[in-house]
């Protein structure tokens, strides 16, 4: 079976499931869910502040 790998890149770029046993894959998967975990807490905890005059 043969991936088209710009086709595979696209659709984890745009969080799409992507159905393939390639551990590169899985790699990336895991990393973009990393990612989005990170992203979700800093907006959770982001603390906005105005300097005092």
């Amino acid at each position: 079976m043969t991936i088209d790998v710009d086709a595979v890149l696209d659709a984890l770029a745009r969080r799409e499931a992507v159905r393939s046993s390639d551990p590169a894959i899985s790699v990336l998967r895991a990393l973009i869910a990393d990612v989005d975990s990170i992203q979700e807490a800093q907006r959770l905890s982001s603390v906005s502040m105005t300097p005092s005059t």
